[in-house]
């Protein structure tokens, strides 16, 4: 049972703990890094790096999207972001990047202008194929409310892993007239049923809402919503995501599921929270299978944001729930960041290298093997 903290008479709150409040034990046993492997595998797909780019398009166009899976990532293409809306998308950045650098609230409202524009089938087709040819797997993110309007698009165009992604997902999304599903609920386990490829679904923060999206048949559950510097769901919502908890309930969910159906995992994917890559060593060791990396990403020179993050939810039209924030240029690549070499010991580079040398150091060979590291609370 978690620790129930008294708030006040006749009120209580469970205590949850964040990646700083954490450290990685190490064991009796170290071993080479080059002895370590961090391959990760989802459904039929392999990749040498466990994880997915946070789809937004700050972060991943066709051809990042394409060179991240030459490094053995799996980038994610927002199919509601400007890829699918605008035939033009590099100049509709260009001119989001130009606001912000002026005034990031006025960026913000010029992305929901352009976020106004419908999705076009063609671009998005277009989008994706361009990701086909650089060689990458396919692999795109649609909301709850439109999973159902843009899956056949999607499908025709030969997505391989779909991720559907909201701030907090459950396995039955209750529409209404005002939020984009006049069709009526979205009911994951039917949605999941008809489709032949791997779902990935999130963000969940605890193990009931894990478990549940767990029994749609989902082949992947993400925890978190994308915690970053750009985020904030939590002044405007006033919710909030203690990543290292809700990892480890989620793997809890995890392995009672796999219990319940003797045999079948589910993969945890950690978004959010991970400034650096002790974080997201933290996020494994805590039950993560993989880890959704955006604001790391935005670091490297060719991101389309071109230095300036965002998340998808800077767009809602009513309410976003990011701004539009500056990321410090830290590396010429996207292979720096996410393979290396390290040009300074921030732990903003060489983000997998790092991985690989905490599972070293701790004499873990794979991360399946790293999931069971000691931890220790620092409070």
């Amino acid at each position: 049972m978690r620790e129930q903290v008294e708030i006040g008479r006749g009120r209580s709150a469970q205590r949850s703990y964040v990646f700083d409040d954490l450290d990685i034990v190490p064991s009796r046993r170290t071993r080479s890094s080059s002895a370590v492997s961090t391959a990760w595998q989802l459904d039929a797909y392999r990749f040498e790096l466990p994880l997915l780019t946070h789809p937004t398009d700050a972060v991943v166009s066709p051809a990042t999207a394409a060179e991240v899976g030459r490094l053995g990532g799996l980038g994610v293409l927002n199919a509601e972001g400007l890829w699918a809306r605008h035939a033009e998308a590099e100049k509709a950045l260009a001119e989001v990047v130009a606001r912000a650098a002026t005034d990031p609230a006025d960026a913000v409202a010029e992305l929901q202008r352009l976020h106004a524009a419908p999705v076009q089938p063609a671009l998005l087709t277009e989008a994706l194929e361009r990701i086909r040819g650089g060689g990458a797997t396919v692999a795109a993110r649609v909301s709850p409310q439109h999973a159902r309007e843009l899956t056949p698009t999607l499908l025709a165009a030969g997505v391989e892993v779909l991720v559907v992604q909201g701030t907090i997902i459950s396995a039955e999304h209750v529409g209404g007239e005002d939020d984009g599903t006049p069709e009526g609920p979205l009911d994951l386990e039917d949605f999941i049923d008809g489709l032949d490829i791997p779902v990935v679904a999130g963000g969940v923060a605890d193990y009931r809402t894990a478990m549940h999206l767990m029994r749609t048949g989902a082949a992947g559950v993400i925890v978190g919503y994308g915690q970053s510097a750009a985020t904030s769901t939590d002044a405007v919502l006033g919710i909030g995501v203690p990543m290292a908890t809700a990892l480890v309930e989620t793997a809890a969910a995890r392995r009672d599921y796999l219990d319940e159906t003797g045999g079948r995992y589910v993969h945890v994917v950690a978004d959010g929270g991970m400034g650096t890559s002790g974080d997201m060593a933290k996020a494994i060791a805590c039950g993560a299978d993989a880890v959704m990396l955006g604001e790391q990403l935005a670091a490297a020179e060719e991101a389309p944001g071109a230095g300036w993050y965002w998340t998808a939810s800077a767009a809602h039209p009513s309410l976003p729930r990011s701004g539009i924030t500056r990321v410090p240029t830290v590396a010429p690549d996207l292979a720096t960041v996410l393979t290396g070499p390290a040009r300074s010991g921030a732990g903003t580079m060489n983000l997998f290298g790092a991985l690989r040398r905490a599972m070293a150091k701790t004499g873990y060979s794979d991360l399946k093997e790293f999931q069971r590291v000691g931890l220790s609370v620092r409070r």
